[in-house]
């Protein structure tokens, strides 16, 4: 690269103390960095730098809390060196001084490629140190990282252009200054168009072109051309080579990204926007900048879209869709505190997005009339909405550091290894190192900073909007008496947001005229009527308030009474808010309310929105309710209770955005896990009552399937095995009715699995699948463990394997599940014919395809791509590596294919994109099982149900969910072909 700058350096400016102090091995680590340094000269000169004390705290500290970072010093400890000894802000100007001057002859693909990522690596260590050293604010760093990807695309569109003209495909007698009268426009969105980019963020963009401006060659097509290298340039930034890559790229903000190509024509733009533009599209348009190809092209077209994005007036429809974008976010106000561990800092509670959505909204509100909010950078736009008087001026200061503050936490999220993610760590040890690493001494003390600034956000962002609409005022003066609809209720209900005002005034109509059980009483409706301004104002907040207000009636049609649930509602405004969205946007878990009302009781607990329960705690509760069990019975029903109410409120904490779907995953399978353990007790103890015990004889439970890799949904059945063992010489039990050892097992699994699927008075409890046993369903209900290691040694099918790598035992004596534990784990290592493998794992799928498949991408688990082939993928991977390498073994698939990417078994990118894939998958089948029963059917879902689904996608629309879901799952498809030969 280039010598270090004159000016003051990042050493001199490291601000002491930036990082706790960290372990010895760090410590030792720092000096092996040193002596990697093959020239005496440069060895010397940073052993010289980092002898001094902060310099050593923070490489300590990073070393301690990055291996990424730790990882990139070590690959170049001279970059290290240039870094440390040059000024900042000098060394990444003459970083992007040298590049402009390699890239202007470079005139090989892969030659530009290297280049740009050299460049990219080398500002990255530097902003991480900046970052990290207290060198650069955090709004300069992410300053500096926008800049990295402006000169990036800039560059790679102009050297893409240059080998156009070189093709003779385009017509410029200039090559070098083609792309910036061309026509083709590269719009920067979100973070990037603001200059607000994160440390691993991907970059959005919008890809337009002009035609009248395009100098193509006679008899070449523009589109085909410009997607061509839309592709190309897609692949310049985010393609991973040996050097890394440049920026994830995403382009599903264009317009209708679904039934589109990735770049489009100005003159199409404009006919999209002007005839189906959508609000969230408008929102998304406030931080759009040109940054690549034709500058002037793109500033014009977006002068032309200016009066899409910026109206005069709001309509109601446009102020609803705003309400409902707020709703997304679903941050229930009031109903609990909020979690550190896995907590979201973009999307959870009090997080950025929050800050962000409310600028954003407030903006297009007041945009229109006063030009000077139309701004791209959220810390301008809320000091312009202070100056112009929207917020005070203390909301603007505490919202605005927690932006920053926010926006650090995030930084340091994502340099712990380079990933696009937003969640802290959910295990203690790892959280106690990232809290050190965020610059704290311990993780309680990060954790009280960071909710006090959660709970400012959440306050005020719940204050801003309550201050906006006076659509909630007019639920107390509505007049549902009467024959006739009331023409100031009718327009009133149509400005909430409700299409058809006669049907809900018809419904209310019929309550008071006591047409449901619940509301047959005088008591019930005057409860009513005091409750209903807030309900119905609450059902119009939501996505949908049409549907909404139809599963609210259906609620209500089947309460038995309805007297202690308005009481509950007038009680808890909050709650109110809840079920209203739990009736717009989930109409499985408004059934489940519907027939088990008790359950709002349960979401008033304080410890509703809490962190989830560990399993410690979820026993305590299952051993204080069936303590007092009078029988098996009453022990089966109780054990429903505990049940039902613990599912529905991890389904709550999953409507809320309270926790994600991985955290999900492992919270209904501690639940199932219990209640297996709870009730293998009670059987146990009521079979040996009746027939004693079995000399030596012990029984263990193996989860296999969603139980075993801790993915459980809300609709999830239990894949289960039971395995047993007694003394040879045994031949009976010793009680009363004696049974032979085989018949004593078979027994008690099946009762097992009795009080597992049995309905009760107090509903179901799971559906029991024990069909990858042994043998499946030809064999015994239960497998001695002999007969168990002997199959899987001489009769098993690779398929069984495969399913073997999710068992885990999760009931029975320590003695046992260890021994059954040691017999997978000898199974899964046992050395294999890769090909055979392969094409056993090939033609299983070949088979299922043929009998499951589909081409509904929403049939995610069976669709090519989805879930089947990933796991697929990762088992297959498992099977033939695990001899040589056990620790890639792992019953969850995402936490498999991490382990394999670590053992170099999966190749990095491939990893990565497959468990991008399954996080997206995992998160969509979260919400779709828990909010409705059967396939999921856009054609039919709530639109809430739909925006939920965006939400959990991180799409801005469902339209771009599915379009970035169908590119997806291709991708899957294909990897599942090339990664199993």
């Amino acid at each position: 690269m280039h010598a270090p700058s004159p000016g003051g350096s990042l050493l001199d400016q490291i601000v002491p103390s930036s990082l706790p102090l960290t372990d010895r091995a760090a410590e030792t680590w720092i000096d092996s960095l040193i002596q990697s340094v093959s020239a005496e000269p440069d060895r010397a000169k940073l052993a010289a730098a980092l002898g001094l004390d902060a310099a050593r705290r923070l490489l300590a500290g990073i070393a301690s809390g990055s291996p990424y970072l730790k990882g990139k010093m070590e690959r170049d400890a001279a970059r290290l060196e240039r870094v440390l000894l040059s000024d900042p802000e000098r060394h990444i100007e003459a970083l992007i001084v040298e590049l402009r001057s390699a890239m202007a002859t470079v005139a090989d693909f892969a030659e530009a490629m290297a280049l740009v990522r050299r460049f990219k690596a080398e500002v990255a260590l530097l902003t991480a140190l900046a970052d990290l050293g207290g060198v650069w604010p955090i709004m300069t760093v992410t300053g500096a990282l926008t800049r990295t990807a402006d000169v990036a695309l800039e560059l790679g569109v102009a050297f893409l252009f240059r080998q156009a003209v070189a093709r003779g495909d385009w017509l410029a007698s200039d090559a070098d200054v083609a792309a910036g009268t061309s026509g083709y426009i590269v719009l920067a969105m979100g973070k990037h168009g603001a200059g607000e980019l994160n440390y691993s963020s991907d970059i959005d963009l919008i890809i337009f072109y002009d035609l009248d401006r395009a100098r193509l060659k006679e008899g070449l097509e523009p589109q085909p051309f410009f997607v061509r290298l839309t592709r190309d340039l897609v692949r310049f930034m985010d393609e991973r080579t040996r050097d890394g890559y440049v920026f994830r790229t995403d382009l599903r903000l264009r317009p209708d990204a679904g039934a589109t190509q990735v770049a489009m024509s100005t003159d199409a733009a404009l006919i999209y926007y002007e005839s189906f533009g959508q609000n969230w599209e408008r929102a998304a348009l406030i931080k759009a900048r040109p940054v690549a190809g034709d500058l002037e092209a793109g500033q014009l077209l977006l002068d032309d879209l200016q009066p899409f994005i910026w109206r005069r007036y709001l309509d109601f429809a446009a102020i609803s869709d705003i309400h409902a974008m707020k709703r997304q976010i679903h941050a229930f106000r009031g109903l609990g505190g909020i979690g550190v561990a896995g907590h979201n800092v973009k999307l959870g509670r009090g997080g950025i997005r929050e800050i962000e959505f409310f600028a954003q909204t407030q903006q297009l509100i007041a945009g229109g009339r006063q030009k000077d909010l139309r701004v791209r950078r959220t810390l301008d736009a809320l000091a312009g909405l202070a100056e112009r008087g929207w917020i005070k001026p203390g909301v603007r200061d505490r919202l605005s550091d927690a932006y920053k503050y926010l926006r650090r936490i995030e930084h340091r999220v994502q340099m712990v290894a380079d990933e696009q993610t937003h969640e802290l760590p959910e295990q203690p040890d790892a959280l106690e190192r990232f809290s050190r690493f965020a610059g704290y001494e311990t993780a309680e003390a990060f954790s009280a900073a960071y909710r006090k600034v959660l709970e400012t956000v959440e306050r005020h962002y719940a204050e801003l909007f309550e201050a906006t609409p006076e659509l909630t005022a007019a639920g107390s003066n509505m007049v549902f008496a009467g024959e006739a609809d009331d023409p100031g209720t009718v327009a009133a209900l149509t400005a909430l947001g409700f299409s058809q005002p006669s049907e809900v005034l018809a419904a209310v109509r019929g309550w008071h005229h006591g047409r449901y059980p619940a509301v047959r009483t005088p008591r019930a409706r005057e409860r009513l009527t005091e409750v209903q301004p807030l309900l119905i104002s609450a059902l119009a907040e939501t996505a949908s308030p049409d549907q909404a207000f139809a599963a609210f009636d259906r609620f209500l049609s089947e309460l038995p009474s309805g007297v202690q649930v308005f009481s509950l509602l007038r009680a808890n405004p909050n709650l109110m808010r809840l079920v209203a969205d739990i009736m717009g946007t989930a109409p499985r878990l408004a059934r489940v309310l519907s027939r088990r009302q008790r359950l709002l009781d349960a979401v008033l607990d304080p410890r509703t929105f809490a962190p989830l329960p560990a399993a410690a705690e979820i026993d305590r509760v299952i051993a204080a309710d069936l303590t007092g069990a009078t029988d098996m019975q009453d022990v089966l029903d109780r054990a429903r209770l505990i049940g039902n109410e613990q599912s529905f409120l991890i389904g709550v904490k999953i409507l809320s955005g309270t926790i994600n779907a991985n955290q999900a995953g492992e919270a209904y399978a501690i639940l199932a896990e219990r209640l297996i353990m709870a009730l293998h007790d009670a059987v146990t103890a009521d079979m040996e009552r009746q027939h004693g015990k079995v000399p030596g004889g012990e029984a263990v439970v193996v989860a296999m399937g969603k139980l075993g890799g801790r993915e459980m949904t809300a609709a999830s059945d239990l894949d289960l095995m039971v395995i047993y063992d007694f003394d040879q010489d045994a031949l009976q039990s010793d009680g009363e009715r004696p049974l032979a050892p085989s018949q004593y097992f078979a027994r008690l699994t099946q009762r097992l699995i009795t009080a597992l699927t049995a309905q009760t008075a107090e509903g179901p409890l799971y559906e029991v699948d024990l069909r990858l046993r042994p043998s499946g369903q030809k064999g015994p209900l239960a497998t001695q463990i002999a007969s168990f290691v002997s199959y899987q040694a001489t009769e098993a099918w690779t398929w069984e394997h495969m399913a073997l790598t999710r068992a885990r035992v999760v009931s029975g004596p320590d003695r046992l599940s260890k021994r059954v534990d040691a017999a997978i784990h000898e199974t899964l290592v046992r050395v294999r014919d890769r090909r055979k493998i392969a094409a056993d794992v090939k033609d299983m799928r070949g088979r299922i395809a043929t009998e499951k498949g589909t081409d509904n991408i929403w049939d995610l688990k069976q669709v090519r791509g989805g879930l089947v082939d990933i796991e697929f993928i990762a088992q297959y991977l498992q099977l033939v590596a695990a001899n040589g390498a056990p620790s890639v073994l792992d019953t969850n698939t995402i936490a498999a294919l991490h382990k394999l990417a670590e053992a170099g078994v999966l190749p990095l990118a491939d990893a990565e994109a497959l468990i991008g894939t399954a996080r997206t998958i995992n998160d969509l089948g979260q919400i779709t099982r828990l909010c409705q029963e059967g396939p999921f059917n856009p054609d039919k879902a709530p639109k809430g149900l739909k925006d939920l689904a965006a939400r959990a996608g991180a799409a801005p629309s469902f339209e771009a969910l599915e379009a970035g879901l169908k590119d997806a799952l291709a991708a899957s498809a294909a990897r599942f072909e090339s990664l199993i030969a």
